[in-house]
């Protein structure tokens, strides 16, 4: 099944930008999402697709895990009556007329002369694979503890995880995660990070380091591919108990364990201390996952372990400095997430805030890499 229009974005990634010195960087210093000029009747029904946005999101979750969608691209452009959907004995006329009614109003299907048929917005649902990943992510992960993200914000606690497990944090229960969650958070995590890690090699082997620290080493899809690029390189893997025992699997099932080195930590231990002279330290979708005190006191540590010459990266998704509101608008309505569900404390940043606490740190941006799989930038820092 393909698109009846172009969705690509594809585009090349840009050469690496020096950053002018003393000075942080943003992508984005003035930004509105609303067109110029808009009415304000336009306005109010902005307003309005913000007040029934879970009700439309059900709907056409409904629609597209029902197969309703998908009976109607079967149909094409004819479509299908409320009655002959019925007449297949899937749904009840009821229910197709509630959910239908629905999608109509969001622009995933359109009637006409009492036919339903699908429009662009639903081929997106069911083609393609970021919209439902997301989909998946909001819904398994977030939909029940984002109830909570009032108080979760007032009190800067997650208390939404609750829905999901019993842990202070998301990152404890990582590994414990119930079906369907745990599914889905891998999806939505490895789907943004498989199109970057590829890419990013070239410029995390540029200083032909020795000693790599990834911190943040998650499952080892960095750690594996890394050696396996680079056969001169140790990597040494930081995080909690629970992750590394995910990574060390994945690391020994490739026969990559002997030169892989692990180091259980709790970052948000400020006494936790890093192995030191590293050539280069990694930050991979990382630092997203920490308030900005704590942000500022792992960059302190990162620079302690560094080596003479050696430099830090951090591959991020930063909101501001997008080339498309698309993506701009998915990250920054991913922080509620991080506030409900997974720390309480930490958000999407934007390059602004990680370039001025690594100033902060003693570390002098170098270059800024942007557009680099679906949504990453590559920060490098150096020591002042």
């Amino acid at each position: 099944m393909t698109f009846p229009f172009d969705t690509r974005v594809d585009r090349p990634d840009p050469v690496p930008q020096p950053a002018p010195a003393g000075v942080p960087v943003s992508g984005m210093l003035n930004k509105r999402f609303s067109p110029e000029g808009q009415s304000a009747f336009a306005a109010r029904f902005e307003a309005q697709k913000i007040a029934f946005g879970p009700v439309v999101f059900q709907c056409v979750r409904y629609a597209w895990k029902r197969g309703v969608l998908q009976s109607l691209a079967e149909a094409g452009a004819t479509g299908r009556t409320v009655g002959e959907l019925a007449a297949s004995g899937r749904w009840s006329a009821y229910a197709l007329k509630v959910v239908l009614e629905s999608c109509l109003s969001a622009g995933v299907v359109l009637l006409a002369d009492g036919r339903y048929v699908l429009d662009k917005a639903g081929w997106c649902v069911l083609n393609d694979a970021i919209t439902q990943i997301n989909f998946d992510f909001v819904q398994d992960v977030c939909y029940q503890g984002l109830f909570e993200l009032e108080r979760s914000l007032d009190e800067q606690r997650p208390l939404g995880l609750k829905t999901l497990g019993d842990w202070p944090t998301l990152y404890e229960g990582m590994s414990e995660l119930p079906a369907p969650a745990r599914s889905s958070w891998f999806a939505f995590d490895h789907h943004y990070s498989d199109t970057s890690l590829p890419v990013v090699l070239p410029d995390v082997l540029a200083t032909a380091p020795r000693r790599v620290m990834d911190i943040g080493a998650n499952t080892g899809k960095f750690a594996c591919a890394l050696l396996t690029q680079a056969p001169g390189v140790q990597v040494h893997l930081v995080d909690l108990p629970q992750q590394l025992a995910l990574a060390e699997t994945r690391l020994a099932e490739a026969g990559l364990r002997e030169r892989a080195h692990l180091h259980a930590r709790d970052l948000l231990d400020a006494a936790a201390a890093l192995p030191g002279d590293m050539d280069v330290v990694w930050m991979s979708q990382f630092l997203s996952c920490f308030s900005e005190p704590v942000i500022l006191s792992i960059l302190q540590r990162a620079v302690e372990a560094l080596a003479p010459g050696g430099q830090l990266l951090i591959l991020d998704t930063l909101w501001d400095r997008q080339r498309y509101d698309i993506a701009a608008y998915c990250l920054i309505n991913t922080s509620p997430y991080f506030t409900a569900l997974a720390s309480g404390n930490s958000k999407v940043y934007e390059s602004g805030d990680y370039i001025g606490l690594a100033q902060q740190a003693g570390l002098r941006l170098v270059t800024a890499r942007d557009g680099i799989g679906y949504c990453h930038s590559l920060l490098r820092f150096a020591r002042d």
